[in-house]
């Protein structure tokens, strides 16, 4: 295999691999799935997308079809008043940390981290920081414990941007039952909660409403990709160890997806089989396009098998062709487990910077 390293090598050089595409899709039961641009339409017939403007149909369609294991996208009806609350304040770093909260629904408030640098002049970007599978959820990323390699959200408001952690449902400080309230997954009430997030980074005087980001880690990493296809304010995504074809997430055994804090649906419906499945991430990183997306998939994920997140990308890519956008897809391949190292990092936020046009924050600056 033969790998290109062009595009990448501005942002990152610490990786034993850097890679943008591999220039070939793995063989098997997926590889039908894989050409994104020949579709069904609704009388069956087949349809080959030749223009963004066809795209946009067959992108339709994805979204739909996430929802039928996701269950229904919430109507506006369901918003209410932002409600926004300070309960605490720290200062560190030159960064305020804000304990705050926030209503997304009737009777649901979100508790929640809003970091805000210190001296900001004019309004910079918001970016919204989605937490991994862990019992403390927005304190990881809020740099308030668990691994430093995941203080994303100190991080990047210690570069200058304004970020918001907020706990997904049954993490941290948020207990709410989804499933009584009228939702068919966690997964969806998450998207919902998310972009009530956006909603309120884009209220604060601080923030330029039309640059909002969003990057997440393992559960945040795949969260980052649901809300971004279902809201299209994010304009710049970075996922982390958040994804990989759903035919090679443990040789095929959808279990992990299955459970009450993701998409039930996964087993009562489609029996965990990803020949089932409606959708898989080729397709949700393709809904993406042109976005610019920053995907860290290491080389020895034991959740996200990397070559599997290769089949994805490279099928997205005839996408993002498309739309001219091809150089917006970067994908680095640490040597290392299921983590965000360092590097990886540095090169996320140099994305960031660029993609939001942004100047790092520097002490001359502060």
């Amino acid at each position: 295999m033969k790998l290109k390293m062009d595009r990448i090598l501005n942002y990152s050089s610490a990786f034993v691999f850097v890679l943008i595409f591999a220039g070939c899709i793995s063989s098997g039961s997926n590889s039908n799935r894989l050409n994104l641009l020949i579709y069904k339409d609704a009388e069956g017939k087949t349809k080959v997308i030749k223009s963004p403007g066809e795209w946009e149909t067959r992108r339709d369609q994805i979204l739909g079809e996430m929802q039928l294991v996701m269950g229904p996208l919430p109507d506006t009806s369901r918003k209410v008043p932002l409600d926004f609350q300070v309960t605490e304040e720290n200062l560190i770093d030159g960064v305020r940390r804000l304990k705050v909260s926030f209503a997304t629904e009737k009777n649901d408030r979100i508790p929640a981290y809003l970091l805000i640098p210190v001296g900001i002049k004019g309004r910079v970007p918001g970016i919204l920081c989605l937490h991994q599978t862990t019992k403390i959820g927005k304190e990881e990323p809020a740099g308030l414990g668990g691994s430093p390699n995941l203080n994303y959200a100190l991080e990047l408001a210690k570069r200058g941007y304004v970020t918001l952690a907020p706990d997904y449902p049954n993490f941290g400080e948020y207990t709410f039952d989804p499933y009584k309230n009228g939702y068919l997954s966690a997964t969806m009430k998450g998207i919902w909660n998310h972009m009530v997030a956006v909603d309120l980074l884009q209220s604060l005087p601080e923030v330029d409403p039309d640059r909002i980001g969003c990057i997440g880690h393992s559960l945040g990493g795949h969260n980052t990709l649901f809300l971004a296809v279902f809201d299209i304010r994010i304009k710049a995504i970075v996922t982390s160890c958040g994804f990989t074809s759903f035919f090679k997430y443990y040789n095929g055994d959808l279990t992990g997806w299955s459970h009450k804090g993701y998409m039930p649906r996964i087993a009562n419906v489609y029996d965990k089989n990803p020949s089932r499945m409606p959708f898989d991430f080729a397709e949700i990183i393709a809904a993406l396009a042109p976005r610019p997306v920053f995907i860290n998939a290491p080389l020895h994920d034991s959740n996200f098998e990397v070559s599997g997140v290769y089949d994805c990308v490279n099928a997205a890519k005839p996408v993002y062709d498309l739309f001219s956008a091809t150089d917006k897809i970067i994908m680095v391949n640490p040597d290392v487990p299921h983590d965000f190292p360092p590097s990886a990092r540095e090169a996320a936020y140099t994305f960031l910077d660029k993609e939001l046009n942004f100047q790092k924050r520097t002490t001359e600056n502060k």
